[in-house]
């Protein structure tokens, strides 16, 4: 049986991308197992959201 994630960030994306790499990377280096990271774009108009695919 698939069990939820005990904690759950979520990131608003908006014209981040100079940010967003950044954010992204200290958030996955965290020392946490069980996260999930949900980012929601909000219709940048920048590269953000091609940096949320990569």
């Amino acid at each position: 049986m698939n069990e939820m994630p005990k904690v759950s960030i979520i990131v608003p994306v908006y014209n981040m991308e100079r940010y967003l790499g950044k954010c992204l990377d200290a958030l996955t280096k965290q020392t946490l197992s069980d996260i999930e990271i949900v980012a929601v774009n909000d219709g940048s108009t920048d590269s953000s959201p091609s940096i949320l695919r990569a």
